[in-house]
């Protein structure tokens, strides 16, 4: 008789989790994991199928009335006999009371508005060799070199809740780069490249213009081999649309963002790329 158990992600289980979306085509950041964990250490969750891991999802709870739904996957051999279901309900039973978001693949998105999730945006990622051009007018700095708590003030602008957990790994793990536009000592845009398995990913890539998007993406592609990068452009800023195209970037993938209730109100006119498809 086989046993089906559900339960919280070891550290090899987090790692299991990047791969089998590397294989989905996602392509996470090689050291995604570590900042995951620190944004909410029991949403992560492993459904073992006699021991072995068949199934898996992450419901992160942000502050007291947000979460976040990623990491949907069954083994490609087992899919189709309830598992993934099982670990959905155990997400969303995790999540119950919060709105929730995810980034749903095209191929999942009906079963999502069957769950109660409707459509915000779409996200298309972009991937090239971002075109050179004049940034001389932008003033970039190491993101370190600022006091984190102006950081984390500032990604509040594009996120419905405190991360700062999170974004202290994100911004400042080895081997990623964290760029900041700085006019007159406020910050004006935010940046971060970390190394994946394909092309180096951009995101979040936040900008008060498109002259610093532009600014902050060629001098992060700087830091990529070959200068080759992807990033998940939100269509509800069309700026960001437009500025992609102009730069050479040509879409390759899209997901859908999606929410179980009304979208959160952020600076969407200030959003180029989002941080994650797996934490929002």
């Amino acid at each position: 008789m086989t046993r089906f158990e559900i339960a919280g992600a070891s550290g090899a289980d987090m790692e299991l989790m990047r791969s089998w979306a590397e294989a989905e085509g996602w392509d996470p950041g090689d050291s995604d994991r570590f900042a995951f964990a620190a944004a909410d250490p029991e949403g992560f969750l492993v459904g073992r199928l006699d021991g072995e891991p068949a199934a898996c999802v992450s419901a992160v709870r942000y502050g007291a009335g947000f979460g976040f739904i990623g990491f949907y996957i069954t083994r490609p051999d087992l899919r189709g006999q309830g598992y993934g279901l099982r670990v959905w309900r155990a997400a969303t039973a995790r999540l119950e009371g919060r709105l929730v978001g995810l980034d749903g693949v095209v191929e999942q998105q009906g079963n999502y508005r069957t769950s109660g999730f409707r459509s915000a945006w779409t996200n298309v990622r972009h991937q090239g060799v971002p075109a050179p051009g004049d940034d001389g007018a932008v003033d970039i700095v190491d993101a370190a070199s600022l006091p984190f708590a102006r950081l984390a003030a500032y990604d509040r602008r594009f996120f419905p809740e405190p991360r700062d957990a999170f974004l202290s790994l994100w911004t400042g793990l080895p081997g990623r780069t964290a760029l900041a536009a700085v006019r007159d000592g406020r910050i004006e845009g935010l940046g971060v490249i970390r190394p994946c398995g394909a092309a180096a990913r951009i995101g979040p890539i936040y900008a008060d213009g498109p002259e610093v998007a532009a600014a902050l993406l060629r001098r992060l592609a700087g830091h990529a081999p070959g200068g080759e990068v992807t990033l998940d452009v939100p269509d509800a800023n069309p700026a960001a649309t437009r500025l992609a195209a102009g730069l050479g970037l040509v879409p390759v993938f899209e997901t859908a963002r999606m929410y179980t209730g009304p979208a959160p109100e952020l600076d969407l006119a200030g959003l180029y790329g989002i941080t994650s498809l797996e934490l929002g």
